[in-house]
């Protein structure tokens, strides 16, 4: 309806105001704001949780917080829901926390915002909120990738990744703990094995990736701990054919007995500077302009050259009991050895 009337005898043009104007707010708060739909305050009993949502698990301490949160300030912002007609009831959305702490707080309705979602976006929608927040863990979070994919018509993973907005390494590290034993991927659910712990479970057998997950959680393994054993498994096929009864009372005993080792003497001498290492390894002391001259004779440097190296030195090294060396020429080749390990790990300016 037009807000403007033209008198037509006199050409004139007056306004003329619609009843909704009467309620605008002109104060300057108003300025660069539109009002949008206001929440509605929906009775719990006709709020349902979405069967698809990609959360699966829910911290029962943490829902507890909230509740009492909630018995305190009430709900501070509005959970999600889409009408489905055919059962008269609202299926969430987005809230589902909220909705099950405000049923442990008392409450008999919470506010929220009805929406007119398409099916192809409610998964895509659930899994920006809580897989780009990490807000979910990561078995769930693998469980509904896939979902999407196939809801996606079977797309390559390139495209899910780029739909959620991760890495495509990330996604195939969560795609990773769907490999896991049924205890392991639980433990994940429950946050007593984090997705760092099992990585190093992916890629054993079943018997072993059930021992090892068993130790991480009664031992409290690290990653790294974790790392050494499940490489000491790939390493040992004899480790690989056993099941998990057997082969976890010997991967404790080959911890226990890994503790119990002395400590390997280290080298207490500290590199002052990468001409020092260069020293060592070369088995003679060695100036700045010295080296600069003898660096320029040696061929362009690249990957090939050495790898080419490494090969001619592995191979010259795997006849050295020919050489019948002495003790302190094995300490000297040692020690020049190490340098050369020192030198690839060396960072000037870490």
């Amino acid at each position: 309806m037009s807000k403007v009337l033209e008198d037509s005898q006199t050409g004139s043009r007056r306004r003329r105001f619609t009843v909704d104007a009467l309620f605008e707010d002109t104060s300057p708060r108003a300025v660069g704001v539109t009002e949008l739909a206001s929440a509605k305050e929906i009775r719990l009993d006709r709020i349902v949780a979405d069967p698809g949502q990609p959360r699966r698990t829910f911290d029962t301490e943490r829902l507890e917080e909230l509740a009492g949160s909630i018995r305190n300030e009430g709900i501070l912002q509005p959970i999600a829901v889409r009408y489905e007609s055919a059962q008269d009831i609202y299926v969430i959305l987005h809230g589902e926390r909220r909705w099950r702490a405000a049923q442990l707080a008392g409450l008999a309705s919470i506010p929220a915002v009805v929406r007119d979602v398409s099916p192809e976006r409610r998964l895509l929608q659930q899994l920006m909120e809580n897989v780009v927040r990490e807000d979910l863990n990561a078995v769930d979070r693998a469980a509904a990738l896939r979902a999407l994919k196939e809801q996606m018509g079977d797309v390559a993973w390139e495209r899910v990744a780029d739909a959620v907005g991760i890495r495509r390494s990330r996604l195939f590290q969560l795609l990773g703990t769907e490999k896991l034993p049924g205890p392991a991927q639980q433990a994940i659910r429950e946050g007593r094995l984090s997705e760092k712990q099992s990585r190093p479970l992916q890629g054993l057998t079943g018997g072993a990736q059930e021992a090892l997950t068993q130790m991480i959680l009664d031992e409290g393994l690290g990653a790294r701990e974790t790392t050494r054993i499940a490489r000491a498994i790939r390493d040992d096929a004899d480790f690989a054919e056993q099941p998990a009864s057997e082969l976890l009372p010997r991967l404790r005993e080959m911890r226990q007995a890994a503790e119990a080792r002395p400590a390997p003497r280290t080298n207490t001498r500290t590199p002052n500077s990468q001409l020092e290492l260069i020293s060592r390894a070369l088995g003679r002391p060695i100036g700045g302009a010295e080296l600069q001259a003898e660096q320029a004779k040696v061929a362009e440097l690249s990957a090939e050259t050495i790898d080419a190296q490494i090969e001619v030195l592995t191979l010259s090294l795997s006849r050295i009991g020919e050489l019948h060396l002495s003790s302190p020429e094995l300490r000297r080749l040692d020690d020049r050895l190490r340098a050369l390990r020192e030198l690839v790990n060396f960072h000037p300016h870490s």
